[in-house]
């Protein structure tokens, strides 16, 4: 008798990946091998091992990714500003290829012939996983049972699993879709598919609704070294605490809620709400100390990078040469971003009040109101301005000019 082939599947324990593992073998006949990509969920994840064995898994992969999901891609994308829509600062986006990266490599391991995700075939996570499998071995077989089963809602998806006893962390009269990790909680589904709808504060996890934050402001210090966070209130951290630590002040204060409507990849409008406490306060800081840090022609050149940053990273992009570019592009530009940012954070904002560096080009004697005349000679704008402006003085004497002729 053969061994049958094995799929790994990229597994959560939610809704969608706790119904795959049955589906997969009744459907395939393959030996499935769960992965969980522990991107710092905040949540106990052993229990899930047993729970994907009594599901059908012949084995489980619990794998820790959050040192490699904060160094190797939150802190590049960070060092880029890379904000998607003006708002999204990416939580989900750049999630999905550091899983897709260790599910491709324990495929390997396990000499399995295909992976599996649950995303759906409407939404941007099926081509974050994907791109990524195929840039990394394009060999495996992708199978992605949300574009091929009769399974056409989350109700049928439940009732699927309630017909094989398999709990799910969803009922339908709860449908909301969250996705969290260290940097963010996404929030889909339910009221919020009406854009009208206000989030209620029942669909804060993670933040204090602002109004009832706290009355009092607090301070925080964040210090960068070539662009990288490094220090919070004077004590070093690495790259997870760090965030993890600026996740529970901004918290506390109702730092970091974004309600948006976003365009998605498919073509679709798609309302989210995000909670992302420490990631809104580590961008602030970062982008007050670049404005000390960076020439004007730098600043606005790599504003536009931004752009472009994220929408490689939203679009799945990350193993791309061009993303790769843009990041080598990005480092040069941090040499000298480098410095101390503090802020204020009251009732979910985040205020500006102090930023400090050994590479600062701002110049109090040349940005003075007060007495310049030993740095600054204000009569050298003129020559400036006249050929500044000098195209547009021939333009304004054409049309006098040809006003003339035509009176």
């Amino acid at each position: 008798m053969s061994e049958k082939q094995k799929v790994v599947l990229a597994y959560s324990g939610g809704l969608d990946t706790s119904i795959i593992i049955p589906w997969l073998k009744e459907n395939f006949d393959y030996e499935v091998i769960a992965m969980i990509g522990d991107v710092g969920q905040g949540e106990e994840l052993e229990p899930l091992r047993e729970k994907a064995i009594k599901s059908g898994a012949s084995k489980v992969y619990i794998e820790d990714l959050k040192k490699e999901f904060v160094e190797d891609f939150i802190f590049p994308t960070l060092k880029a500003g890379a904000i998607y829509d003006g708002k999204y600062l990416l939580g989900t986006s750049f999630a999905r290829p550091v899983i897709a990266k260790r599910l491709v490599e324990i495929a390997e391991k396990e000499g399995a012939v295909a992976v599996a995700h649950g995303a759906t075939g409407k939404g941007n996570d099926q081509v974050r996983f994907e791109l990524t499998i195929k840039a990394l071995n394009p060999h495996l077989k992708i199978i992605a049972p949300w574009r091929m089963w009769n399974i056409k809602s989350r109700e049928d998806a439940i009732d699927y699993a309630r017909a094989r006893n398999i709990p799910v962390p969803v009922t339908k009269e709860h449908p909301y879709s969250m996705d969290r990790n260290l940097w963010h909680l996404s929030h889909e589904g339910g009221e919020l598919e009406d854009p009208w709808n206000e989030p209620g504060d029942h669909v804060y996890l993670i933040c204090t609704p602002p109004h009832k934050a706290p009355d009092e402001p607090e301070y925080v210090e964040i210090e960068f070294e070539k662009g990288i966070p490094v220090k919070v209130n004077g004590i070093k951290y690495d790259g997870v605490k760090l965030i993890q630590t600026l996740n529970e002040i901004g918290a506390k204060h109702g730092i970091g809620i974004v309600d948006i409507v976003e365009n998605r990849l498919v073509g679709i409008k798609s309302r989210g709400v995000y909670e992302t406490p420490g990631g809104t306060i580590l961008y602030t800081a970062h982008g007050i100390l670049e404005s000390i840090t960076l020439d004007r022609d730098t600043l606005h050149y790599k504003q536009h990078v931004a752009l472009k940053f994220a929408e490689l990273v939203y679009d799945g992009k990350w193993y791309t040469p061009l993303r790769k570019a843009l990041s080598a592009f990005v480092d040069s530009t941090q040499e000298n971003v480098t410095g101390r940012v503090r802020l204020k954070l009251y009732k979910g904002n985040c205020i500006p009040a102090g930023v400090e560096s050994p590479y600062s080009l701002y110049d109090k004697e040349l940005a003075t109101f007060g007495d310049d005349s030993g740095v600054y000679n204000q009569k050298d704008a003129e020559g400036f301005i006249n050929l500044f402006g000098l195209p547009l003085k021939v333009q304004a004497l054409l049309r006098e000019k040809r006003k003339g002729l035509d009176s």
